[in-house]
């Protein structure tokens, strides 16, 4: 049973079983899954006056940084599938502020370049990268330690997912 703001626990819970390790607040994944939805929220309101959804914002940081990109190059550097990449590419277009273009060298790929207007958007862009900094509350450090931190971990899950072989799981049978 939950209430809006508190938890109440029921007599289903499993505290004092020995799960604690599947409660959500010993949990890796909800910790970095809830981390990044507060992140995503705090980016809302400064990307709103820029017209940009918190996806179209990570296409143009990629895009700022690398200049012209294939669609797969984009895809690839931003975490994004093409059944995602390709509506936030193609609203992108019709904000203005990138264009596609066939890859003259391979006309099966698209390339992805900024418009005049994407390129003046970077500006605004770095008044988004500050105050985020300052809503962290984070030392410059520990943010550069954090990003570390997480790139490392990133690059385990990433490198691992092919030949990481989960356990038989077993029912769970609770004492009683």
């Amino acid at each position: 049973m939950v209430t809006s703001k508190s938890v109440v626990l029921s007599k289903s819970s499993l505290r004092g079983d020995g799960f604690e390790e599947l409660f959500l607040d010993a949990q890796l994944c909800f910790t970095l899954y809830a981390t990044s939805l507060a992140m995503t929220k705090v980016h809302r309101p400064l990307l709103t006056p820029m017209g940009l959804t918190y996806p179209q914002y990570v296409v143009m940081l990629a895009l700022w940084q690398h200049g012209e990109m294939t669609a797969g190059a984009l895809g690839e550097q931003v975490a994004l599938d093409s059944g995602t990449l390709v509506p936030v590419v193609r609203k992108l277009t019709t904000l203005g502020l990138v264009k596609r273009a066939r890859n003259p060298a391979d006309d099966r790929s698209v390339l992805i370049s900024l418009t005049a207007a994407g390129r003046k958007q970077a500006n605004s862009a770095k008044a988004v990268k500050n105050q985020i900094a300052c809503a962290t509350q984070f030392t410059p450090a520990e943010i550069q330690t954090l990003m570390r931190s997480l790139k490392k971990l990133r690059a385990a899950l990433t490198g691992s997912a092919a030949t990481f072989s989960l356990p038989v799981v077993r029912p769970i049978t609770r004492k009683k």
